[in-house]
């Protein structure tokens, strides 16, 4: 669902403590975007976090 599909991140659950102390439960998503990616001389589409991209740019 949502997970990049290079790195493997996913969603993280975490809590709000705002000042009064009074904590929620809270959850941390990673920004995924859908990329089509050449693999192997092919177009292949795949669901990335956008640290994946960046990475990818930099390498290529």
């Amino acid at each position: 669902m949502a997970v990049c599909e290079n790195c493997g991140k996913k969603t993280a659950f975490g809590r709000n403590v705002p000042w009064s102390k009074k904590s929620t439960l809270r959850q941390f998503k990673p920004n995924l975007q859908k990329v089509t990616v050449y693999k192997d001389g092919q177009k292949v589409r795949k669901t990335l976090c956008t640290r994946c991209i960046r990475t990818m740019v930099k390498t290529a």
